[in-house]
């Protein structure tokens, strides 16, 4: 796919005239990376941020006993890294690959230049940053106030909206991660996990097949993932 079509599908880009397309087009570096790979590790200067064409990626952070914390798990078309050309100039977390793919950098001076350069570059690097901040902040409420199950019902959700498939009233989808990571990312462990797995597989909500599940009542699913904030 050419860099641009790539670009049109970025909510960062989106809106852009096909020139300024064009300038973003010809500062960004195709660059294909394989499972596990990482494209940046904490601490290191924040030379430039990525938007993620094809493959997988989480951003996380490990501890120094060697913990590792999911803080997201980037999707195609979503840019990362952004903020981290503010504040201090370092990438706050890991990138790591769950699965090969290929990542559009952009270099932060001559980007910076563009933003300068064009104000609708300034306006979408907005709207891109306060949804990553409203998605950071979503996670915190999850991770204070809601049980294990509530979070694992609002993931499967999310999931189910990103890439699903629905066959006679029941909603197919595939974990896109391991169950380990999973439970790290929905700030749990991996045998709390398969305790909420098996509680909701138990109420009839869901079926689980390896690494695929069935949502048989979505419904109950929502409302499950709505009483987040009161433990219901």
């Amino acid at each position: 796919m050419e860099t641009s079509a790539i670009l049109k599908k970025s909510l960062l880009f989106s809106g852009l005239a096909d020139e300024h397309l064009a300038e973003v087009a010809a500062i960004a570096a195709r660059r294909a990376f394989a499972k596990g790979e990482t494209l940046f590790s904490e601490g290191e200067a924040a030379i430039g941020f990525y938007l993620l064409a094809t493959g997988s990626l989480k951003l996380c952070k490990v501890s120094p006993d060697g913990k590792e914390k999911v803080l997201h798990f980037v999707h195609p078309n979503e840019t990362f890294a952004e903020a981290a050309f503010f504040g201090d100039g370092r990438y706050p977390a890991e990138a790591r690959a769950l699965e090969k793919g290929e990542a559009l950098f952009f270099p932060r001076e001559a980007f910076m230049g563009l933003v300068e350069r064009n104000p609708r570059f300034s306006l979408n690097l907005i709207v891109s940053l306060s949804l990553l901040l409203r998605r950071f902040a979503r996670q915190i409420e999850e991770l204070s106030f809601a049980e294990v199950p509530a979070r694992l019902a609002a993931y499967l959700l999310e999931l189910a909206e990103r890439k699903s498939t629905t066959f006679q009233g029941k909603t197919y989808l595939d974990l896109d991660m391991k169950k380990g990571e999973l439970a790290s990312r929905l700030g749990t462990v991996s045998e709390t996990l398969s305790r909420s797995l098996r509680k909701l597989k138990e109420e009839g909500i869901i079926e689980v097949e390896g690494s695929r599940v069935v949502i048989l009542d979505a419904s109950r699913l929502q409302g499950l993932a709505g009483r987040r904030l009161n433990g219901g």
